[in-house]
């Protein structure tokens, strides 16, 4: 098996160290597997979806980037139905975006939140 190294923040290190005695991983690499596999079928989904759909978009970032969260929507008011914005935790915040419209519109807004590093955590639930 090819041995690919790889650099990770202390808090990065910390969570793959709990979900790893959690989740019972025999090792680091154990769980970073999983958490490839995991991200290669969810991406794999997502370029299989067509045509006209309906979505949910979440969007979990530090307050300070609201202004980047608004500049992207605003490129895609047409498919945006309903959006919630929620303080949840000290400085973080939750998008919550309900859209209806072509996948591949869908997959564009979804990819300008996830190629964010700015953004923590970006999921798209297709309905």
């Amino acid at each position: 098996m090819p041995i690919v190294s790889i650099s990770l923040n202390d808090e990065l290190l910390t969570e793959l160290d709990k979900l790893q005695k959690s989740m019972g991983f025999a090792g680091r690499s154990e769980a970073i597997r999983a958490g490839i596999r995991n991200f290669v079928s969810e991406e794999k989904q997502k370029t299989e979806i067509s045509g006209d759909l309906h979505a949910i978009l979440l969007v979990v970032h530090n307050d300070e980037f609201d202004d980047m969260i608004a500049g992207i929507k605003h490129s895609f008011e047409d498919l945006i139905i309903t959006h919630l914005h929620s303080k949840i935790h000290g400085n973080k915040c939750v998008e919550l975006f309900m859209l209806d419209g072509e996948a591949e519109r869908i997959n564009t807004i979804t990819k300008n939140f996830k190629i964010n590093k700015k953004m923590d955590n970006v999921k798209l639930v297709t309905l």
